[in-house]
């Protein structure tokens, strides 16, 4: 009853929170809702009628249901709650994992909108997956440590003692299983992001210029003034473990990974596209567009149909057409290495957290 009333009111706040932002949807994004709507909303339209209602139904009867009901129903209730609390993170995360990497879907000229093609393949979209799995191992992991942390307060304040040396206990033993768990889609997030996101990949580890064999940078201190294309160096300084990233990138030891450079300003020798020759590509696809619905308006299908075989060969690098500059494809890199860098150091950490409270725990 103790931890189910922490349990509750971390619900409530993630309720309150939860409910905002999908109101933030139609307000703050509306453009972005009217235009992909179609496939961003039918996940977060599942996680509400399904998930959300699920949970907060058996909620009521876990949080309300001291007997009231039965043992094994409330005990079955509380599994509900659980169950409906992971199918939430998965829809929400489906939305998410669509936005890092659209998929299952067609842009309708007519209506300038994108529309779902195969709900299956947003769905099972590798990133999505690979953001399930990662995000709810590291929660499982985030909870153990605030059941760690909650008993501790007691033991300090030499309160309720018997209590908290069980739930350290517990919590140990459950951190130390979502700790191997976290590091496995950790790794396989990191794989997913490096195939599909490789931009996010080269900033998440300071790469400018794209190298076979190249090393992971396991610590650094990165060069606030580094621009892409510029001649400076990235880090003031390194660790570097050579080869690895390679390795844990393509699964393959040896093999090339680009950098910042080859994926703004291209690498024809790898076969990398770069944003430059794809904003110019953008920005006829804009124009045809442009001319298609002018010619629609104007019912002069001849030069509507040319326009639409054109914009064809051109519309995947649409958005890019909306952009001015190149290094504007580049996220903010000192900010994503630093977080990257903490986030694996943390994750390292707490293993050995929950081993030792496990070890003096028992002992």
């Amino acid at each position: 009853k103790f931890w189910m009333t922490l349990f509750g009111i971390n619900f409530a706040i993630g309720v309150a929170t939860g409910i905002i932002l999908e109101f933030q949807f139609g307000t703050n994004w509306s453009n972005y809702s009217w235009m992909v709507g179609d496939i961003f909303g039918a996940p977060l339209a599942v996680e509400g009628i399904f998930a959300f209602f699920l949970e907060a139904t058996f909620f009521a009867v876990m949080f309300f249901g001291w007997n009231r009901v039965s043992k094994n129903f409330h005990l079955f209730s509380t599994w509900m709650v659980a169950i409906g609390s992971n199918l939430s993170a998965l829809w929400i995360l489906v939305a998410n994992g669509w936005m890092q990497f659209p998929t299952g879907m067609k842009f309708n000229p007519d209506t300038a909108r994108f529309e779902m093609h195969n709900f299956w393949d947003v769905l099972f979209s590798p990133v999505a997956i690979s953001k399930f799995t990662h995000a709810t191992s590291s929660s499982f992991q985030l909870a153990a440590l605030f059941v760690v942390g909650i008993s501790c307060w007691y033991l300090l304040k030499e309160r309720h003692q018997a209590m908290a040396k069980k739930s350290i206990v517990v919590a140990s033993v459950f951190g130390l299983l979502a700790s191997a768990y976290v590091g496995f889609t950790g790794d396989e997030a990191a794989y997913t992001v490096a195939q599909k996101q490789p931009m996010k990949l080269a900033v998440m580890e300071g790469l400018f210029e794209g190298r076979t064999s190249a090393p992971l940078v396991a610590a650094g201190l990165i060069n606030s003034a580094k621009e892409p294309g510029d001649t400076q160096e990235p880090f003031s300084v390194e660790i570097q473990i050579p080869g690895l990233l390679s390795l844990l990138a393509n699964r393959e030891a040896g093999s090339f990974v680009p950098g910042v450079n080859d994926l703004v300003f291209g690498n024809p020798e790898q076969n990398i596209m770069g944003a430059q020759e794809r904003i110019e590509k953008g920005k006829i696809a804009v124009e045809l567009l442009r001319t298609y619905k002018e010619a629609k308006r104007n019912e002069d299908d001849k030069i509507a149909l040319a326009a639409l075989h054109a914009f064809e060969d051109f519309q995947d690098h649409i958005g890019y057409g909306y952009l001015n500059h190149p290094s504007e494809v580049v996220p903010p890199i000192g900010t994503t290495f630093y977080a990257f860098h903490i986030m694996v150091a943390l994750g390292t950490l707490f293993p050995l957290v929950f081993l030792a409270f496990l070890f003096y725990a028992v002992k």
